[in-house]
């Protein structure tokens, strides 16, 4: 008993200092504008502190909580349900599981409240909707072994073909919503899940086909939004945005919080209910987890609970007031263009912050056995998000199209997915979506909506976007790491070939004969 303890309490303290490293920076640079250029109220940033505090234990538990329930859920699934051979049953199964964990997502009802041209619940079911379809082409793609490049192309020329007829309102909420769907329950149900049907097949695309299903699951959403656009014609289409607080004292703020753990306690047990009782239905047919697992799986389901509470609580109630007043205060500066580099070391960091980026980089160190390190991506993955924002915030004080940056995007990563090897092409897809979670929707959005006021552009086409830019630039980023290792292999290739051969023609006639 005593051994179990000692190892939950080691494994507590690797997720707490992984959780420190990625918010400690976001923490220093929002102090350091507090204190110099951008002045902040003392009760914003009192709640900004108390919610990174939050944050920060949130993410530990959840984190540890993936580890122990859902990694282990999505791939018993996946495995199971490849076993049993039914097409039909897999096709069924793998819609309900997407449906399920997409309405489930935080990020999602994030930003379904600050959409102003769609009811909640409208908006909620069209992406999840989206998903459920596209995780079954997914589970297609990969038994019929079809190359994602390919169904890549084909999808993004319809979504772009399609984009050209929806009103503007609804373009960039479109493409939002793709990278919104896939965060921090999403991820780790879909790249187990993927893991799991790779693992009963023994071709040497195996490997390649295990990623690649939250990138299609990220098309789902921006296709079944733009449809929704074509056929929903709201009356208001106007952004208020939500007033910021006003915090004299810390009986206030407590208060202020208060009001948010009832809350978000909530709803995170509404969205996880629909999650618990699909395993218990699959664990009732099957039977195929044993109960000490099953032990397991519930002590992590409780741990993801607490630490989606805390991590929802200290985002919604401390980080977006500070996001936006921040966006606000800066772009209302005389330099405002300073706000473009300001963003860009936010958007470095920031992304680190992202719960579902713990899961995906250790899952591509374990899946490529070292090959691609988690160092390497997070790199890659934080360069990605700092291009993202730069533009991001142009766009703001712009007010340029989306269309602009969108489209010569997805064609440079499109043209790359030729040139790099497949499991990278993959990789890279499935980062961006993972990139823009939680932390973009509640940080980078409120943020862009502030500065978006100061400058007096329209929220809803010049904000809005925010999410999709930050979920397109790793595309590129991870393809190019891609490149740049599949050039390092191939010089490796031949210096050790070189290097055998010299090192043989070195040796003296007597150890040469002696060979």
């Amino acid at each position: 008993m005593n051994f179990k303890r000692t190892k939950l309490l080691e494994k507590l303290q690797e997720k707490l200092n992984e959780t420190l490293k990625a918010v400690l920076p976001i923490i220093a640079i929002v102090l350091v504008l507090c204190f110099t250029i951008a002045p902040v109220e003392p009760g914003i940033l009192l709640a900004f502190l108390l919610g990174a505090v939050l944050l920060v234990v949130g993410m530990m538990f959840f984190t540890l909580g993936v580890d122990l329930s859902m990694t282990p859920i999505g791939e018993n699934v996946g495995t199971c349900m490849t076993q049993t051979r039914k097409l039909w049953l897999m096709i069924f199964l793998s819609f309900i599981l997407g449906f399920i964990v997409t309405i489930s997502e935080p990020d999602l009802q994030v930003l379904a409240e600050q959409v102003p041209s769609v009811p909640n619940m409208v908006l909620v079911l069209s992406v999840a909707f989206g998903v459920g379809l596209f995780l079954v082409a997914a589970l297609l793609r990969m038994l019929f072994n079809i190359t994602l490049a390919h169904m890549l192309i084909g999808l993004y020329i319809i979504v772009f073909a399609l984009a050209f007829f929806v009103p503007g309102d609804f373009l960039a909420v479109a493409f939002d919503s793709g990278g919104v769907t896939t965060g921090p329950m999403t991820v780790p149900f879909i790249m187990a899940f993927g893991i799991g049907i790779s693992a009963i097949r023994s071709d040497e695309r195996a490997e390649d086909d295990s990623f690649g299903l939250v990138a299609l699951c990220s098309i789902g959403p921006i296709l079944s939004v733009l449809v929704l656009g074509l056929i929903y014609h709201p009356e208001n289409t106007e952004y208020v945005p939500d007033a910021l607080p006003e915090i004299t004292d810390s009986v206030e703020l407590w208060k202020l919080f208060g009001e948010g753990f009832p809350e978000y306690m909530k709803e995170m047990a509404v969205s996880l209910l629909p999650i618990v009782v699909f395993f218990v239905a699959f664990q009732c047919v099957f039977r195929r987890v044993q109960k000490r697992t099953l032990i397991r799986i519930a002590i992590g389901m409780v741990y993801t609970y607490i630490g989606l509470v805390l991590f929802l609580t200290g985002v919604n109630v401390g980080f977006m007031p500070a996001g936006n007043y921040l966006g606000q205060v800066i772009a209302a500066n005389p330099y405002r263009w300073v706000i473009i580099p300001i963003g860009m070391v936010i958007g470095y960091f920031i992304v680190l912050a992202e719960p579902a980026v713990f899961v995906l980089t250790k899952q591509v160190e374990d899946i490529t056995s070292g090959a691609i390190t988690a160092k390497a991506m997070s790199l890659s993955l934080s360069i990605g998000v700092a291009v993202s924002l730069g533009l991001a915030m142009t766009r703001v004080l712009t007010g340029i199209s989306i269309f602009w940056f969108i489209i010569p995007g997805y064609a440079v990563a499109l043209i790359l997915s030729f040139f790099v090897p497949k499991i990278f092409t993959a990789i890279a897809f499935d980062s961006g979506g993972v990139a823009s979670g939680p932390m973009t929707a509640t940080f980078l959005l409120p943020f862009a909506m502030g500065a978006c006021v100061s400058v007096g552009g329209n929220i809803v086409t010049d904000a809005f976007g925010v999410v999709a830019m930050v979920a397109m630039t790793p595309l590129i980023t991870i393809q190019v790491l891609g490149l740049v290792y599949q050039i390092r292999t191939k010089k490796l290739g031949k210096m050790e070939a070189v290097g055998e051969t010299s090192s043989f023609a070195q040796l003296p006639d007597d150890d040469i004969i002696e060979l």
